[in-house]
């Protein structure tokens, strides 16, 4: 698993190679990561947006920006946690993710929330270093 703290809203990742909505040989590798996003400041705050940076093996970079997150823009109270499960496909046999979620607390007080980076690689593969 993977963390990052951003004003008390601690982001934790888990990604997950699924062998079984990948086809290998026409280049399509397909993984899922699960997000729980605990709030753990004073404040309640929503998530108003995401933007993620995914890159592959081959250096191509694509962003993914939108509202919410699984048609969602969830409101946490302090104390409270969010979970939800999203994919991501790729060209290549690894890669990487990063992001940052935009969140807004009940004054409307706009602050940017960091998503760690996290690898896409299938497990076991062998690792080429230069």
């Amino acid at each position: 698993m993977y963390s990052e703290e951003t004003r008390g809203i601690e982001v934790v990742v888990e990604p997950t190679y699924l062998a079984d909505q990948s086809a290998p040989s026409d280049d399509h590798y397909f993984w899922a990561y699960t997000v729980r996003i605990v709030n753990q400041s004073d404040d309640t705050v929503q998530l108003l947006s995401r933007h993620w940076k995914i890159t592959d093996a081959s250096g191509r970079v694509q962003e993914v920006r939108g509202a919410g997150v699984v048609g969602e823009q969830p409101v946490l109270k302090p104390g409270a946690s969010y979970q939800y499960t999203s994919g991501c496909p790729l060209a290549t046999a690894s890669g990487i993710m990063v992001g940052s979620y935009e969140m807004q607390t009940e004054d409307g007080d706009v602050f940017a929330v960091a998503i760690p980076a996290f690898p896409l690689d299938i497990p076991n593969m062998p690792r080429v270093l230069n």
